[in-house]
């Protein structure tokens, strides 16, 4: 599955939410190209890595990560 099809089928699952499932991809499916934008500890290091006045959103985080592709799992 894609990473839209399999966050769509996981997240039906009570308690399982978008931070599970990348946490999933990365770790025991061993995806390759995972940002996980909701979880703090990436956020604070691309605030370090892009010197930023504060925690990056969702967003800002895809657009600064986009050249990490094809290993945003491993910049992670």
């Amino acid at each position: 599955m894609d990473e839209e099809a399999l966050l769509a089928e996981l997240t039906k699952v009570k308690g399982v939410g978008e931070w599970t499932v990348h946490m999933l991809m990365i770790f025991l499916l061993h995806r390759p190209d995972v940002l996980p934008s909701g979880d703090l500890g990436v956020c604070k290091g691309v605030q370090e890595l892009y010197p930023l006045p504060s925690l990056p959103k969702p967003e800002e985080m895809a657009a600064l990560c986009e050249r990490w592709r094809p290993y945003r799992s491993v910049g992670a």
